[in-house]
């Protein structure tokens, strides 16, 4: 017909942006509440709100949007020849470092309940960039790893747990933050950092040394300094290397290239080549490992956050668009297997939350059976959740239609993401060894991780009976490291479950315990049984203005 318009737009849903991402995520605003004191309580609410509404502003997504489009390059030699070895960045990149870094995201071992309102503000921040979070972990991280020199925390510890960001290089002391970055792995043995080959030869200063060696992985490569592995006269040992040296000159840190990854795009990774580079030692020669595995565990926990808040920002989507979009009659979310699919979705969302807050929450208590519980609970939260993260993601998208495909929805951004988690920091067999490594030589984190799972018991009989299935796993022996895999997964879905009975509304604890632990689930998302409050699911995980 003469006249028509052919671009007028009709059922497509608004942006989701101008909204709390806080508020609006009522699992993990009932989590804050349950581990914070109430004396701090109004206070971290309030923070993690201003957090909230910063990360779900227009402007806050587009610096994600393009810091990922305008990845970092590397320049190894300026215009007249000099080794400088740094790496561009978007200025889209140094707005949200400096808004991660100036919300407390590297702030947690400073301040009451820091470890909880740090967790709740990274799984937030994780949704806007997941990029920008690797330097805030590490910088975070390194903390409990410098701790064992009093005089190394002495002086680094303020620089890394300030909130201002300084983009700058130049000498750690002249700055009023900074942060940290870490490299283990090498090309001949990457997990098994035990076959690392980089040198370390003592000088003449006690506790300094020079490394020599080529690093295969190096997260963050243009922070102030690094945590690094090197075989001393001793044995395997830890080292700070700082960028810069207390003089002004710059440490040889031979930046070799970039890493082009999957996801993950705007930050950079690096192989990183030490030529007689200089370094101080962290904790005892030969005692490396030891040292920095409390690195590790932050770390590892920062990966289960990460793809929680992955799956948060998945579900989050999936559901506002099928709340808006009408087909065959009706709206998406109100048609019954479309509301199936999204409940499904809610669930493995919600008890990645629960999970993670958990273990924040036994950081800041710190007390012997917490950090017992820690030991066994960090890995399998780990492996679990961030496998799950993945699959996630790809249905959420997939809710979307062909919309969900195309880069402007940012689902395909979430895609790609989505599997990182899993990979960094051991991948999902070195975590679950480390499951089977905690319950041969610690006793005591069965023991706590048991109790913790007991608190629900007889609330709901799927559980219980998951509970003694669980036992059963641990009482044979036989093979286990064959099926190590399939216990850490167990290990994590009980602790989920006894989490939600204990926290979550019933209609999500009864859905929970009906699919993941009573066996009544298929094989993809949207195989829920029959019975179930799926609506009220839905509901609870739907993003609010």
């Amino acid at each position: 017909m003469a006249g028509t318009s052919t671009h007028i737009v009709t059922n497509q849903p608004p942006p989701l942006a101008g909204y709390d991402l806080f508020t609006a995520d009522r699992a993990l605003v009932e989590a804050v509440e349950r581990y914070t004191d109430p004396g701090v309580l109004d206070e971290v609410r309030e923070e993690l709100s201003v957090l909230g509404r910063a990360s779900g502003s227009a402007q806050v997504q587009e610096w994600g949007v393009r810091a990922n489009e305008n990845p970092p390059r590397l320049r190894t030699h300026d215009r007249y020849g000099h080794r400088i070895d740094e790496v561009d960045f978007d200025p889209a990149w140094h707005r949200l470092l400096g808004k991660g870094v100036g919300a407390g995201l590297t702030t947690a071992w400073t301040r009451p309940a820091g470890h909880v309102r740090r967790a709740a503000g990274f799984l937030i921040w994780t949704q806007v960039e997941a990029g920008n979070c690797c330097p805030l972990s590490m910088t975070h991280a390194a903390v409990p790893a410098l701790r064992t020199d009093p005089e190394l925390a002495a002086e680094w510890e303020p620089r890394l747990t300030s909130t201002v960001y300084d983009r700058e290089l130049r000498a750690a002391a002249r700055k009023p933050g900074a942060l940290f970055g870490m490299t283990m792995t090498e090309k001949q043995g990457g997990s098994d950092v035990r076959a690392n080959t980089t040198a370390a030869r003592p000088l003449a200063e006690a506790g300094t040394y020079t490394l020599t060696g080529h690093k295969w992985f190096c997260s963050a490569p243009m922070s102030d300094g690094f945590l690094v592995l090197a075989q001393a006269p001793q044995g395997l040992t830890c080292f700070l290397v700082p960028r810069i040296l207390a003089d002004g000159t710059r440490n040889v840190f031979l930046i070799q290239r970039l890493k082009d990854k999957l996801g993950n795009r705007s930050n950079a990774s690096a192989e990183v080549e030490f030529d007689g580079t200089w370094a101080r030692r962290v904790g005892e020669e030969g005692r490396g490992v030891r040292t920095i595995i409390e690195m590790v565990a932050a770390t590892r926990l920062d990966c289960a956050l990460g793809s929680a808040g992955l799956m948060r920002q998945a579900v989050a989507q999936a559901v506002h668009h099928c709340a808006y979009r009408e087909a065959f009659g009706g709206k998406l979310i109100d048609k019954p297997l479309m509301r199936n699919v999204l409940a499904d979705l809610a669930l493995e969302s919600e008890a990645a939350t629960a999970l993670a807050l958990r273990l924040a929450a036994a950081y800041d208590d710190g007390g012997e059976r917490e950090r017992a519980f820690l030991r066994l609970a960090v890995p399998a939260a780990k492996y679990w959740i961030t496998k799950r993260c993945a699959p996630v993601a790809l249905e959420a998208a997939e809710c979307l239609g062909g919309n969900g495909y195309v880069e402007e929805s940012g689902l395909p951004r979430l895609v790609r993401e989505s599997p990182l988690n899993s990979v960094w920091e051991g991948a999902g067999n070195v975590q679950a060894l480390d499951v089977l490594r905690a319950l041969q030589r610690e006793p005591g984190a069965l023991d706590a991780c048991l109790t913790e799972i007991g608190r629900a018991h007889g609330a709901d009989h799927r559980l219980d009976r998951a509970v003694k299935d669980l036992f059963t796993e641990l009482a044979d022996l036989d093979g286990i490291e064959g099926r190590a895999r399939r216990l850490a997964e167990r290990l994590a879905t009980v602790l989920q479950g006894s989490l939600l009975v204990r926290h979550a509304p019933p209609e999500v604890a009864d859905a929970f315990c009906a699919s993941r632990l009573g066996g009544d689930h298929g094989a993809s998302f949207g195989t829920l049984p029959t019975g179930l409050d799926l609506e009220a699911v839905v509901e609870r995980a739907r993003p609010t203005f």
